[in-house]
């Protein structure tokens, strides 16, 4: 989706290789590594949900001004957001609650998950007002995001009771405390 100057990263482990095509468009996000933590937010997510073979994920860095575009274009909120995702293919599960069907691919070719874009300035602040690490807080909004890619979503309660716990547990074992606890 993003077009060309995207970076190719594959990373074999567990039965899987993800093929991320990551383009930067906001310099901070590359001072910030965002292709390392792309990468490993992507594979911790497929490890934890079992997803096996070779998987195919777009991640944008960009800026506010950019996410507010795409955030109008395909959503009609002419506002930044921290991230947006655009699955390649509907994949919620039916009943509230449930855990969505893992994508297949046919015999030899990748599963294609679809796109992430991510904003600096609103993740910044978010990181800043939450007193946690911008790298961190920017592997949260990725596993998020790649979720979304998934299938799951947080519409309904008991969706986003699933998601939200799958989250924390993939934060946890990437050694990213629970974005969710609220510090007292």
């Amino acid at each position: 989706m993003w077009g060309q100057n995207a970076q190719h990263e594959d990373i074999s482990g567990r039965g899987m290789t993800v093929e991320a095509d990551i383009l930067i468009e906001d310099r901070r996000w590359a001072d910030l590594g965002l292709e390392k933590i792309a990468v490993t937010a992507i594979k911790a997510v497929l490890a934890n949900v079992g997803l096996k073979g070779k998987v195919e994920v777009s991640v944008l860095g960009c800026n506010d001004a950019r996410i507010a575009a795409l955030n109008a274009d395909f959503r009609g909120k002419p506002q930044p957001t921290n991230v947006l995702s655009w699955p390649d293919e509907e994949r919620g599960a039916e009943r509230d609650g449930a855990r969505p069907d893992l994508p297949r691919a046919a015999p030899g070719e990748p599963v294609v998950l679809g796109d992430i874009a991510i904003a600096y300035e609103i993740c910044a602040a978010e990181a800043a007002a939450a007193g946690r690490t911008l790298h961190h807080h920017a592997a949260h909004l990725i596993v998020h995001g790649v979720l979304h890619l998934l299938g799951y979503d947080h519409e309904r309660d008991a969706d986003a009771t699933l998601m939200e716990g799958i989250e924390t547990e993939i934060l946890g074992k990437m050694g990213i405390a629970d974005p969710y606890r609220v510090s007292e």
